[in-house]
């Protein structure tokens, strides 16, 4: 049975851990298992059907993919720490959103020792798809690893050779998703405020009527921007990276990486916790920060 070893065990970690556990020997490791609430995380692990390694270095040994699914801000430091760990024919796939460059930067590291890098964009939220979330994988070996991610069960298609092409096809996605989410953030909670929500939500069903302006699509947009606003931010740095690598000027990105950052902030001023709304409807958050 093959071995994975999964860095990461946050969200998307944990989903692809417990999908992968009847098809592979898994085993994850998180800089947090040592920390705090090392015995939760551990335990969900188990509980997952995986093994939770005692380092990074035992998380590694004997793996033949590695999978980095950890934040933006921490991507290339754990490619680089994996570099030196990796043996002949492992295979690291940096999933994380990060630009292109930073990628490149990644695989320049982890080309210093014996491994192998592949670059991985997750084209959608990994919940509710889970292992069907579309995958792009970019790099030399990107028809090989694909055939095994999609023997695996994955969503996985090839799209380049090159390492950064497809981190640049999602960064430039984000441009437009992740605004969107914040712009209608912005744009409902004026309009809450000035009682005149439902005027603005029936114009903009009027206009583009096949998008569900006047149905769940608003609660869908800002509930993300709520859930993981923290890490959109994060995402929209390396987005911002990306546009101003290349000399494009990153205005509206960067305005999108304050508003997404901004109101999950509020909320943790508050105190309230994105679980307060069940089921999410997004008249009630603003109302509560208010």
């Amino acid at each position: 049975m093959m071995r994975i070893a999964i860095i990461g065990f946050g969200e998307a970690g944990q989903i692809y851990a417990r999908d992968l556990a009847g098809a592979a020997d898994v085993r994850v490791w998180d800089k947090k298992f040592p920390g705090l609430h090392a015995d939760t995380l551990r335990g969900l692990a188990v509980k997952s059907g995986v093994q939770p390694a005692a380092s990074l270095a035992d998380a590694l040994d004997g793996a033949s993919l590695v999978l980095s699914l950890v934040t933006a801000a921490s991507a290339f430091d754990v490619a680089e720490q994996a570099a030196p760990l990796l043996r002949t024919g492992q295979v690291f796939l940096d999933f994380n959103s990060v630009s292109p460059e930073t990628k490149r930067a990644a695989a320049n590291a982890v080309a210093a020792g014996a491994g192998h890098y592949v670059d991985v964009a997750v084209m959608a939220p990994v919940p509710p798809k889970r292992l069907a979330t579309p995958l792009l994988i970019g790099g030399a070996e990107a028809s090989s690893v694909t055939q095994k991610l999609s023997m695996l069960g994955c969503n996985a298609r090839a799209a380049s050779e090159r390492i950064g092409d497809v981190s640049a096809i999602k960064m430039c996605r984000s441009v437009m998703i992740k605004g969107l989410e914040a712009l209608t953030t912005e744009c409902l909670s004026a309009a809450r405020q000035y009682g005149v929500e439902e005027a603005v939500l029936d114009s903009l069903h009027a206009s583009f009527p096949s998008l569900g302006w006047n149905d769940r699509l608003p609660h869908y947009l800002i509930s993300r921007v709520a859930e993981h606003g923290v890490r959109r931010a994060e995402e929209m740095g390396e987005v911002v990276k990306t546009l101003q690598d290349v000399g494009v000027t990153a205005a509206m990105s960067q305005a999108t990486q304050q508003v997404q950052a901004r109101l999950p902030a509020i909320m943790g001023k508050k105190n309230i916790p994105y679980n307060d709304f069940s089921p999410f409807i997004w008249q009630n958050v603003v109302d509560s920060l208010k």
